[in-house]
């Protein structure tokens, strides 16, 4: 399935190359591990990683059906791509997804809101979402408000990077319930790899001493469904038969026999 939206293409394919940047690379690997982390306790069936194919986003996930999707296909691919589309218009029904990643799509894209409400809609009960996205109140995004008024871009300059407490009204509305957070990349904006590495020593003293001004977070959020309630097996209530003091099985035959 191929459909074309040029308007949600664009913005994408100018963050893939800076992926390839000493930054970019840096931002990579942080992600990576966090999503093997994060991914791996989250159980289903259904899992699904939109955009962004420099990252394997569902690589340690132990759901059965993964796929990964983008508005075109890229020249070079961690994994392959499943299906070409539209964000704005997901190709999946309704409820039928366990995991959605949303790797850095919401901030390059025209009508984010348009996206988050397809994942919302293709979401199961209880299904959950995970966003990458650049950190504004950080290092790196003073840098990139500076290079937007000299024209000396650090970031791809097409995005509008969503902070984190607007993200989660978003969500809420949606009433998608965010579960946990996560910040990284605590050194400060280098083209180099060599001071990248200078500043590696930020990694633990930005986790422990200033954990929100990380340049990138990750946030994970539950669909709610207002009304609906997890129950158990369906046990008799009859009032009178507290089954105490019997054997496991002598149990389940009684139980059988009430609820006849």
């Amino acid at each position: 399935m191929r459909i074309h939206h040029p308007s949600s293409e664009k913005t994408i394919i100018a963050l893939g190359p800076w992926l390839e940047s000493p930054a970019g690379s840096y931002v990579r690997a942080w992600e990576q591990t966090r999503l093997n982390a994060l991914t791996a306790d989250i159980f289903g069936f259904n899992a699904v990683q939109i955009g962004l194919s420099q990252i394997n986003g569902l690589e340690a996930s132990r759901m059965p059906h993964k796929w990964l999707t983008d508005t075109h296909l890229p020249q070079s691919s961690e994994v392959p791509i499943a299906m070409v589309h539209d964000f704005m218009e997901l190709p999946f029904a309704s409820q039928s997804l366990d995991l959605v990643v949303l790797p850095h799509v919401l901030e390059f894209s025209t009508e984010p809101h348009q996206i988050l409400r397809e994942v919302e809609r293709v979401l199961i009960p209880e299904g959950q979402v995970i966003v990458c996205g650049f950190n504004p109140a950080s290092l790196w995004g003073a840098r990139q408000m500076l290079g937007r008024m000299s024209g000396a871009h650090f970031l791809p300059q097409n995005g509008e990077f969503i902070s984190v407490p607007r993200l989660k009204d978003w969500l809420e509305l949606l009433n998608m319930e965010v579960n946990r957070g996560h910040f990284g990349c605590y050194a400060p904006p280098c083209a180099t790899d060599q001071w990248l590495n200078r500043f590696a020593f930020m990694e633990k003293a930005g986790d422990r001493w200033w954990p929100y001004l990380g340049a990138v977070y990750m946030v994970q959020a539950i669909k709610r469904v207002k009304g609906m309630r997890l129950i158990g097996p369906a046990w008799s209530r009859q009032k009178g038969k507290v089954l105490q003091g019997v054997p496991a099985t002598n149990k389940i035959n009684k139980i059988h026999k009430l609820q006849k």
